[in-house]
């Protein structure tokens, strides 16, 4: 396998196949996007309280989120980025609401691990350093996000009736 993977299901809400398909699906993400093999990456799922609360305390806004990623490449003002030769390249942490991806998936039309998938990937190019603050950016990353959810073989519900 491509990642180190870390599922961590702590509303024990999902099944294995839901796992298993964000599993395989950001393995595809990684070998589409060149990430070095054996890189490192947890995945924490989380009910909106609870991300809520994230939310809160590291981005300053109290209210539930879909998903928020924490990249441990991205550097802090004043600080050094720490190299180990032969260590794993480690990319990161990704919390996504479970409860969220439910009500968004019913918003949009399209099923719950459609909705998951996408989050799982729009966390993972957060990772690798993708926004969408500006404009440029935003088509950049959803371009980038539509094309490895296709690749992939998750399609939004109503492209697959079109």
């Amino acid at each position: 396998m491509h990642l180190t993977l870390d599922l961590i299901d702590q509303t024990e809400s999902l099944s294995s196949g839901n796992l298993e398909l964000i599993e395989k699906m950001l393995h595809h993400a990684a070998k589409t996007e060149g990430i070095e093999e054996g890189s490192e990456l947890s995945v924490t799922f989380v009910n909106n309280d609870e991300i809520q609360q994230i939310n809160n305390e590291y981005r300053g806004k109290d209210v539930p989120t879909d998903v928020i990623s924490f990249a441990m490449e991205e550097l802090g003002e004043g600080e050094m980025a720490i190299e180990i030769k032969d260590a794993p390249r480690m990319l990161g942490d990704i919390v996504i609401s479970v409860e969220r991806a439910k009500e968004q998936a019913a918003d949009y039309g399209h099923s719950e691990e459609r909705e998951l998938g996408f989050l799982a990937i729009h966390g993972f190019l957060h990772l690798l350093g993708y926004d969408h603050l500006e404009a440029d950016d935003e088509k950049v990353m959803t371009e980038k996000q539509e094309t490895i959810l296709q690749s992939f073989g998750l399609r939004r519900e109503q492209d697959e009736k079109q």
